[in-house]
């Protein structure tokens, strides 16, 4: 018998659905399930759910215990064999919002801010000192615990613990698994399955490098033909509604698809959101404010759902997720294959050596192997670097407490630097320091 502690419980369909995975794995159904969160309603909820999950389709019935506030955290992780993580430091109110807002004063508007551009630094910077205290008590309580990290910023949050913290963590994201699927469902095509691919990068800019179908037919020209003759059909709209327009341009320039969507990467490079081009907002129908309008809506849906997940006969079906897999084949030792988010260390040759990349990793019982890939075409690799720039300087920031280092990161953002002058960005680097008083520690 094994414990697995979930930090972030009040994230209650996330929960559900990791959790949910490992109560249908045979290896983990007698696992001990430890909840922990600061929010005692959030919890109680998924104290509740996981509970009826937990009889209703475990048959050897888990141990489910939850633990409530930062007095408790020790305990929730004491012995722990696998930590998985899902926090978000300031909730939507107060800090998403100050995000958003702030940098709007300044004329600098945001899709999501969660993973790069002013608002993903901010992020991570009142994450990062929570994720230390994290560290801290697992290496007293659980030192051989994995930390499966889910929160975002992935790359910054994942290099950091992996840089700076003697815990053995992996950085886990959702659309590596579903890259491919979706884009040939998109696309019109029903290739011969199952597909091979091969994807490498960062985390939300990996790259599609390779796609074969099962008898090893090369499906990138064919992806390429059609993608670029739906954007061009699109754009010739001006206003148009299709949801991934930057990934299939990224197709047209660049010659390769990513891993996340295209209101994500509308905000990681200078070309989309541009206030001296207006009209590009309609023609690549980009969202802006999207992640707080998602927020407000899930906020919302809970209300309505709540009922459903909460049901005495709630149910559940294997996900994709990769945290059950990766338990499942350290306790078996059946391996498995991930898209991991790990410290380069010369994975990706053109890449930097510290950078946090997404790699395809092989799980077992002796952990997390890493693979080593080629060279990324050059210009996939300045589109990456681009962005590490930044995320490399935002962990500066984060273990030096260098003031400068904040404004380094911004200053070397993609979007950030392509909208405002050095001045307005350190003013504006200033105003968030001050409306994050209380979610940040003292920077000098």
């Amino acid at each position: 018998m094994g414990k697995i502690t979930f930090m972030g419980a009040g994230s209650s369909v996330f929960a559900r659905n990791v959790l949910g995975d490992c109560l249908l794995t045979p290896a983990l159904q007698n696992f001990e399930i430890a909840l922990y969160d600061i929010d005692p309603v959030r919890l109680d909820e998924s104290y509740a759910m996981i509970t009826s999950l937990n009889r209703n389709i475990n048959e050897n019935r888990a141990t489910v215990k939850k633990y409530l506030g930062v007095e408790n955290r020790k305990e929730a992780l004491r012995g722990a064999n696998f930590v998985v993580d899902a926090i978000q430091v300031g909730l939507y109110e107060p800090c998403t919002v100050i995000d958003f807002e702030v940098p709007k004063k300044y004329g600098l508007r945001q899709t999501i801010a969660d993973t790069l551009g002013i608002g993903g630094i901010f992020r991570a910077l009142r994450t990062i000192p929570v994720l230390e205290e994290f560290a801290n008590d697992m290496a007293e309580v659980c030192p051989d615990a994995w930390f499966l990290n889910y929160t975002n910023p992935m790359a910054i949050l994942a290099g950091y613990m992996q840089r700076y913290t003697p815990i053995k963590t992996i950085g886990l994201c959702h659309s590596v698994q579903v890259c491919s699927d979706r884009l040939l469902r998109a696309l019109g095509m029903e290739p011969k399955q199952p597909i091979r691919e091969r994807i490498a990068g960062i985390n939300h800019m990996a790259w599609l490098l390779e796609i074969e179908d099962a008898d090893g037919n090369d499906l990138y020209p064919e992806i390429r033909r059609r993608a670029i003759a739906t954007l061009e059909e699109e754009l010739a709209k001006g206003n148009s509604d299709h949801g991934d327009l930057v990934r299939y341009e990224y197709i047209r320039r660049l010659g390769y698809y990513c891993t996340e969507s295209s209101e994500h990467n509308s905000e990681y490079n200078p070309f989309f959101i541009k206030s001296k081009y207006p009209e590009l907002i309609e023609k690549y129908n980009i969202p802006l404010d999207e992640y707080p309008r998602r927020c407000v809506n899930q906020i919302a849906r809970w209300k309505n759902d709540r009922e459903y997940f909460l049901k005495d006969d709630v149910t559940h079906e294997r996900s994709r997720e990769y945290a059950s897999h990766i338990m499942e084949a350290m306790v078996t030792n059946t391996p498995y294959q991930i898209g991991g988010n790990v410290i380069n260390k010369g994975l990706i040759p053109n890449l930097p050596r510290e950078a946090c990349v997404e790699v395809t990793c092989l799980v077992n019982k002796y952990g997390i192997q890493p693979t080593v890939q080629p060279p990324l075409p050059e210009q996939l690799a300045a589109m990456n670097r681009s962005n590490i720039n930044a995320q490399l300087l935002t962990i500066e920031a984060a273990v030096t407490k260098k003031k400068e280092h904040i404004y380094h990161a911004a200053m070397m953002d993609p979007h950030t630097a392509s909208e405002l002058s050095i001045d307005d960005i350190i003013a504006m680097c200033d105003d968030l320091i001050e409306a994050h008083k209380g979610w940040l520690p003292e920077y000098h």
